[in-house]
């Protein structure tokens, strides 16, 4: 018991655990979660024995000793803890689905007009927040390195402090941050960036990003002497007698562990099958969350406009889009899934010839396999959201891309322009002709250049993993890296589930 309690630890806190709960016939069941954080933490924290807060995603009281004993199966697979944070559904309403998807996530997005300012969900937050923080005070330890995740629990550090908390901390943004003219417009914003400032190292994923959070801080604390020291991607801010670490991290994925699992027989076996379905037509791939960011209805557009000035594309080229369902019962994403279900039906209607349909349209989320064989059977990767934190679908992609075939088309509002800008086609997702353009020079790009552009991307995607995201900013948080929460034995530690 005295070595467990002296280990350091790796605390993960975010709005969701990396599973979810659902009810199947009256019986709660465990469902793998998905999204970039799942996809980039786990592996990071496999067999480490540290802990992931969260939200399980139920809106009530589960049955307890069920829910114990699913998250008991899955600590034995993985090597960590879970621990759930329980919400109820008037705190799910207007923390999760008001102040955070109403109110931070389109702001921070550049698309302020989708904002409900409404200050119930504000305070709301705040209560959330001060959940989460009373809960993690029960369940950390004084050497364990806090790492917290995203927009949702901002305020999570002033809470701690309130409570008394002394603890290593950290944050990290995986949304883009605004321009000051855009984040002037949230009625709390001091609150927020004072909030922000109670970190010891905030991190970003890109160098915009930082930029833009600096700027606004100059602005909203101008008198306050504010202190800007350091060059690169990690500098030290000065904001009267508060000093913080602050830096770009753009995050990534565990390169080695997709690009051999889509070299595996079933994978390949899977991609074959796949494009014997769409024989002799090169496969454009999109794979999206369902949001209004990821910029579906904008790409669908494009390739009817392609379709219509190119007509060497017609019968040669398919596009299939998959579409992750995500907030079905808010109003707003019903419409946006109505509206790319009407484009997809009228391009097909103004195209479709005898063994061709131009789209097709998958409605669900992928098992890993069958989405590797899709990243693997493709041609053309399709990635141009409006506005992204990073978006880790084009690094799949391209870590998938064994043969060295494949072309990607990035939006150059994406933080993963920063680092693929060179090799990939970059658009701008609301230009129309200019995307339909980009689909045709891929199209027709001879394979020597699309072998040595998908040859350096999937390098710089090699050397900068998911593991090198991790050691960066924990060495900028105390200059240590992930060999410091070394993996364990089993038996070094039992689970603690307390629901």
């Amino acid at each position: 018991m005295d070595r467990e309690s002296s280990r350091r630890r790796l605390v993960v806190v975010s709005n969701r655990l990396p599973v979810t709960f659902k009810k199947v016939e009256g019986k709660w069941q465990m469902v793998p979660g998905s999204g970039g954080l799942v996809t980039a933490l786990s592996p990071v924290l496999k067999n480490r024995g540290g802990v992931w807060m969260g939200w399980p995603g139920i809106p009530e009281q589960p049955d307890q000793e069920r829910i114990s004993e699913l998250l008991s199966t899955q600590f034995a697979s993985s090597g960590y803890h879970l621990h759930p944070v329980l919400l109820t559904p008037e705190e799910v309403r207007d923390f999760y689905y008001g102040f955070s998807n109403e109110v931070v996530w389109p702001l921070f997005h550049d698309l302020q007009t989708r904002c409900k300012f409404i200050p119930r969900y504000w305070y709301r937050y705040l209560e959330v927040n001060k959940k989460f923080a009373q809960q993690l005070k029960e369940i950390s330890r004084p050497k364990d390195y806090l790492w917290v995740h995203d927009y949702h629990l901002i305020h999570l550090a002033t809470y701690l402090k309130e409570l008394g908390v002394e603890r290593s901390i950290g944050f990290f943004l995986h949304i883009p941050f605004p321009p000051l003219d855009i984040f002037l417009k949230l009625p709390w914003r001091a609150q927020v960036l004072k909030a922000m400032l109670e970190y010891q190292l905030i991190g970003f994923q890109t160098l915009r990003d930082r930029r833009n959070f600096l700027s606004c801080v100059n602005h909203l604390f101008r008198n306050v002497d504010v202190k800007v020291q350091g060059r690169g991607p990690l500098v030290n801010l000065k904001v009267g007698k508060r000093e913080v670490l602050v830096g770009s991290f753009p995050i990534s994925i565990d390169f080695d562990a997709f690009s051999s699992q889509a070299s595996s027989k079933k994978v390949a076996d899977w991609a074959w099958y796949i494009h014997e379905n769409l024989p002799n037509k090169q496969i454009i791939l999109g794979i999206d969350r369902l949001d209004y960011t990821k910029g579906i209805p904008e790409r669908l557009e494009a390739f009817r406009d392609a379709l219509q000035r190119f007509p060497d594309l017609r019968g040669n080229i398919t596009l299939v889009q998959v579409v992750v369902p995500s907030r079905e019962e808010v109003k707003e994403y019903q419409e946006l899934k109505g509206e790319i279900e009407r484009l997809v039906g009228e391009i097909n209607g103004q195209f479709t010839g005898s063994g061709w349909v131009p789209i097709h349209y998958l409605y669900r989320t992928l098992e890993r396999d069958e989405l590797l064989a899709y990243y693997r059977a493709s041609e053309i990767a399709l990635v141009t959201p409006l506005k992204d934190g990073m978006n880790l679908v084009c690094k799949e992609f391209c870590a998938c891309d064994v043969d060295e075939r494949g072309v990607l088309i990035l939006s150059e509002f994406a933080g993963a322009a920063a680092q693929l800008h060179k090799h990939s086609l970059i658009v701008n997702p609301y230009d129309i002709e200019g995307v339909a353009n980009a689909i045709h020079a891929a199209f027709h790009m001879p394979y020597p250049e699309r072998a040595k552009r998908m040859r350096r991307l999937r390098e710089s995607i090699r050397k900068n993993n998911i593991f090198k995201w991790v050691n960066s900013y924990l060495e900028a948080a105390f200059t240590k890296n992930l060999d410091d929460f070394p993996e364990v034995e089993p038996e070094e530690y039992l689970p603690k589930i307390d629901v």
